[in-house]
């Protein structure tokens, strides 16, 4: 890695999360951070314009920060056919950017099964996307206002990148049912359900999925 590389380092934000055991990092995205990428990075991204080179560059310098936190030397973190960045042996992780702010979340798999992660500007919600994204039952349950933020999305997004590498199927925001009060997210068809936890920090909304194993649930 370049003292280049090594400065930009600095400038990632580790944000607490409610599971100890859930390291999560933002940084903003800055001219230059396409300079972040592996080889092999670049050659998975294949033709992406330099805008979504930069954003990659960014999620990838939280997540080897992350990684670093746990010891592990810097290493290409590879996007697969599917989509799905590919990690160290033992981690799981999550990356996710917007347009000037790039997101990544990793933890141990022994003690975190899946996870997932999506970054969102805390602005309000495209008026055409509220019908699209909310389900029958969470129009009844959720205020307008509610509707109208981009909390919903930003948590089924999250969600879908940890039901995905479970499945390997596309499912569609109507497939996720959210649970805001009991802070769980649910795909009915898979019965699949995970842990939930929404993050506000610098005009960005954080919306984090998480699944831990069965052995280490607390048992009720």
């Amino acid at each position: 890695m370049s003292y280049f590389q090594a400065q930009r380092i600095q400038h990632v934000e580790i944000i607490p999360s409610d599971h100890p055991n859930i390291l999560i990092g933002i940084r903003r995205i800055e001219h230059g951070d396409q300079t972040a990428l592996f080889s092999s990075e670049v050659a998975a991204l294949g033709r992406a314009v330099a805008k979504v080179r930069r954003q990659s560059g960014a999620a990838r310098i939280i997540a080897r920060t992350l990684l670093g936190q746990m010891g592990f030397p810097p290493t290409p973190i590879v996007k697969t056919r599917s989509g799905v960045p590919t990690w160290p042996a033992g981690i799981v992780g999550s990356l996710a950017h917007h347009d000037t702010a790039a997101a990544a979340a990793i933890a141990e798999k022994k003690r975190i099964a899946t996870l997932g992660i999506d970054i969102e500007p805390n602005e309000p919600l495209p008026r055409e996307l509220v019908e699209l994204i909310a389900t029958p039952r969470e129009r009844k349950v959720y205020e307008l206002s509610l509707h109208k933020r981009r909390l919903l999305f930003v948590l089924k997004e999250a969600v879908y990148k940890s039901y995905f590498p479970i499945y390997k199927n596309i499912i569609e925001f109507q497939d996720i049912e959210i649970d805001i009060y009991a802070r769980l997210g649910h795909v009915p068809k898979s019965n699949f359900t995970v842990s939930l936890e929404i993050i506000i920090s610098n005009g960005n909304m954080i919306g984090l999925s998480y699944f831990e194993p069965i052995s280490k649930r607390k048992m009720t």
